[in-house]
Parts: structure tokens; sequence; C-alpha cells
């Protein structure tokens, strides 16, 4: 990490960005884990850490497929929901109990349930201008 960005944002080398985000029980919010994730809004869903989505309490509601990036192979999953907080704005989203050596990925679909938007060229997230 090169370091803070302020907020609560932190760049990291080769222009990536990760965040300090709280994931907490939507059924009992006093329940919560915080960690820095890697900004990823290629992704649709924010990766967690299965060890940590069982100790909040947080069960799988149904297992997905999901194509890799590099579209080498696709893989299951399981997938739950959370509440999801940064900088004191909070947002229902889908996660995905991460395996071993899964990445902490905060994804495109929990940007928007907090109303966020990823500058690509700064790194650097913004109140994203909603539209219905």
């Amino acid at each position: 990490m090169t370091g803070e960005a302020g907020n609560g944002i932190f760049r990291i080398g080769m222009g990536m960005t990760k965040v300090t985000l709280k994931v907490r029980n939507y059924k009992d919010p006093e329940k919560v884990y915080q960690g820095k994730f890697l900004v990823d809004s290629g992704t649709t869903y924010t990766i967690v850490p299965a060890k940590v989505l069982k100790k909040l309490g947080i069960k799988p509601q149904d297992e997905a497929e999901f194509s890799l990036a590099d579209a080498s192979k696709t893989i299951k999953r399981k997938v739950g929901f959370a509440l999801f907080e940064f900088n004191g704005k909070q947002g229902p989203a889908p996660v995905v109990f991460g395996e071993k050596d899964d990445s902490e990925l905060l994804g495109a679909l929990t940007l928007e349930a907090l109303g966020l938007v990823l500058d690509p060229v700064k790194r650097k997230l913004y109140k994203a201008k909603l539209r219905l």
C-alpha cells in the first residue's frame, strides 16, 4: 500500500484502490466485520471470506456460477445478503462466500447500493449520480 488517500480509501500499486468497508448481518446489524477491500467495479458481487460471514451469522441463500475476469474458467460460490457500510453510508447487497485464496473484493452491486461510483482515472470513490 502506498498510503491512505483519505476517508478510508487506500491507494496501492498499479493503479489499484482499497477501501475500509464494514460488513454487517442485515438481520442483526450489531454483528460487524471491518476489512480493507480491493475496489473492483468489474466484479458483480462483493467477496467476503466465508468464515467471516459465518461468524456474522450470514447464511448462504443460493449458489451461483461466476466467470473469472480472464475468462479462463468458471467457478461456483455460495451467495447470501449483507448490509455494507462505507463512511457512514449503508446499503444492502448480495455477498459471495469467499473460499481459501479468494480476495476480499468490493463489487459493482455493493458500490451501487452505497450510491458510489469509482473514477477509474483518479482511483477514487465518488457519490454516484443516480437515475430513475
